[in-house]
């Protein structure tokens, strides 16, 4: 509660509003080993609380009580439970309940209880609330990109009550704003296949994937948009090996050698899955570790090997993906002599 608020309030014991009720102290046993200590004004609006809710007394008094305990503590399920429990009873009006959630959301973004209470409201207001939830999470936005609270929120929206029509449009105005706005990247993919009217990845792969390219040769170091290209192939590994636009987009970030990683990782993947390398991705890989020499018959190990040099905050990891890979040639090798 703000110090404006604090100064402003009259105990409830003096408001003649609620000399009717007796307010119940919190029963901490006999002998607490580590008794919290509650502020008096805390402790007052608790007992009161307790009083309401035993007698489940669903009144506007209530409601109110209700308010001055979230402002207090904003992370009490049982009292904004009981709240949701007035509202229907009263049928209260959902426009202002709203403004109560702006003003903690301003304070206090990241509390669980808000978005689920808001989410409620939102339920409770149907279609009528998709446009102001949207343009509250972009608000939410401007001051946190990657609030995921607001994200979730924002998805659960778009696909309960709609609304997908700007959202497309909206993805390539944050990533123009930060291309490495990793939440932006996840929203872009769950349009391109949640969109109802978009058809899914397939009907718009071709066109995805251009942008994704763009995006990459523009920050070759940027983790997201290498992330995003495999997402637009999940579950067709064949039609990535198979796509000339891939190794070529993989052979001019090599040959930048501006942290070619992420190019090198998704080049190791598409060779384990059947690509063949032609010599210009030979001599780039070569070229990335002077003194290095690339045979035909262990590219994959090499490009492992590079990784592990250019990588070293994944060193282990791709040893580990040479002794897989050793392990399977020599299960081959053992394979042909049985054979």
């Amino acid at each position: 509660m703000s110090s404006d608020e604090e100064v402003e309030r009259t105990p409830i014991a003096q408001r003649p509003e609620w000399a009717d009720v007796t307010p119940l102290p919190q029963d901490d046993g006999p002998n607490p080993v580590v008794p919290i200590a509650y502020t008096e004004e805390f402790a007052e609006i608790m007992g009161y609380f307790r009083a309401v809710y035993l007698a489940d007394e669903r009144s506007h008094r209530s409601l109110e009580l209700t308010k001055e305990a979230i402002l207090f503590n904003p992370g009490n399920y049982t009292v904004w439970q009981f709240r949701r429990l007035i509202i229907e009873a009263l049928n209260t009006d959902l426009h202002e309940e709203l403004e109560l959630v702006d003003h903690l959301a301003s304070v206090n973004s990241k509390n669980y209880q808000l978005w689920h209470h808001r989410r409620w409201v939102a339920e409770k207001m149907g279609t009528e609330a998709a446009g102001n939830e949207l343009e509250f999470t972009k608000n939410v936005f401007l001051k946190d990109a990657k609030h995921y609270h607001a994200w979730s929120h924002r998805q659960w929206i778009l696909q309960n009550f709609g609304g997908w029509e700007a959202e497309l449009a909206y993805c390539n105005e944050l990533l123009e704003d930060d291309i490495f706005n990793n939440s932006a990247w996840n929203q872009r993919y769950f349009v391109i296949t949640r969109h109802p009217g978009l058809g899914g990845i397939e009907a718009n792969r071709d066109s995805e994937v251009n942008y994704t390219m763009k995006a990459i040769l523009t920050r070759p170091d940027n983790e997201s948009p290498w992330r995003y290209l495999r997402g637009l192939y999940k579950n067709d590994m064949q039609s990535l090996v198979t796509n000339p636009q891939i190794s070529t987009l993989c052979l001019n970030v090599l040959i930048s050698k501006v942290n070619p990683v992420f190019a090198l990782s998704l080049l190791l993947d598409l060779i384990s899955h059947g690509f063949e390398p032609n010599q210009d991705l030979k001599h780039a890989i070569e070229a990335l570790v002077p003194g290095s020499n690339v045979q035909e018959s262990d590219i994959l190990l090499t490009v492992c090997s590079v990784l592990e040099i250019i990588d070293p905050m994944r060193a282990n990891y791709w040893r580990w993906r040479k002794s897989s890979l050793h392990s399977q040639v020599a299960e081959g090798v053992r394979s042909l002599h049985i054979h």
